[in-house]
């Protein structure tokens, strides 16, 4: 075996995410939460040739899908959603009345390579403390490490892009940015985060069909759906996780092309 200096292995990986990390400086679109819905957005926007990064604030992406239901690791996905499991190259089984069986971790796997692999950039253990806003639109974030913000006073960094994706799931982060400053009034936005009680359909049909512009450059996809807008939970189904996130990439994109595009 060739020697190794342990400083040389140490600049590489120095000089390999930094790299990274300033590429995306300014993006196209920033995604926040490397859940179902916002891994599925990365892969597809990248693949329409956007530059885009997703942020994740855990070490591991992939959101809710590692535990499955009650930390059994099976997902289900609706008929409706299978040929998304297809796109990505993800086994499934049929179970019943239009369901099918995912490996949990084939699916969050999967998810991360096929968006890497399209050219996003998955950043993991960055935290977002707040928006950038000018000219009343999101312009970017304000972001810092996982275990520094709010453990040491360590100032963050601004990235930008001229869209913005918020799927952090429940917590809603980058919607709470603005709504504690009542940037979100008259917006048609509920006064108070949550979503309703477990209605697996309803929950299902309600992330897909209210996707939206919430906010002039700021995207819900996935369960912050359910959580800005009170829509309904429902449990371990994520094939509108899925079609979620190819619904924003859809609006994203066609915000991105449209006349005086995203941001300018």
């Amino acid at each position: 075996m060739a020697a190794m200096n342990e400083t040389e292995i140490s600049r590489a990986i120095l000089n390999a995410y930094h790299a990274k990390l300033s590429s995306v400086i300014v993006s196209d679109v920033l995604i926040v939460g490397a859940g179902p819905a916002g891994m599925t957005a990365g892969c597809f926007l990248a693949r329409a040739g956007a530059k885009v990064a997703v942020l994740e604030k855990r070490l591991a992406p992939g959101g809710g899908i590692w535990g499955g239901g009650m930390g059994l690791s099976e997902v289900v996905v609706q008929d409706d959603a299978v040929g998304l499991l297809d796109a990505f190259g993800v086994r499934h089984a049929p179970a019943s009345a239009g369901l099918h069986t995912a490996d949990a971790v084939e699916l969050a796997s999967a998810l991360a390579v096929r968006a890497i692999q399209a050219g996003a950039v998955l950043l993991n253990l960055l935290t977002v403390e707040d928006v950038s806003v000018h000219a009343g639109r999101v312009t970017g974030l304000v972001v810092n490490r996982t275990m520094i913000s709010g453990a040491l006073h360590v100032d963050p960094i601004v990235l930008s892009a001229g869209a913005v994706i918020d799927t952090t799931g429940h917590e809603a982060v980058v919607v709470e940015c603005l709504r504690k400053r009542g940037l979100l009034t008259g917006a048609g936005v509920p006064e108070r985060l949550g979503e309703g009680p477990m209605d697996a359909a309803g929950g299902e049909a309600f992330v897909v069909d209210n996707v939206r512009e919430v906010f002039p450059g700021l995207w819900l996809a996935g369960m912050s759906v359910s959580a800005v807008l009170g829509g309904p939970r429902m449990g371990p189904i994520f094939g509108g996780m899925l079609l979620s996130g190819r619904r924003v990439a859809e609006q994203v994109a066609a915000a991105l092309a449209g006349p005086g595009k995203a941001g300018g």
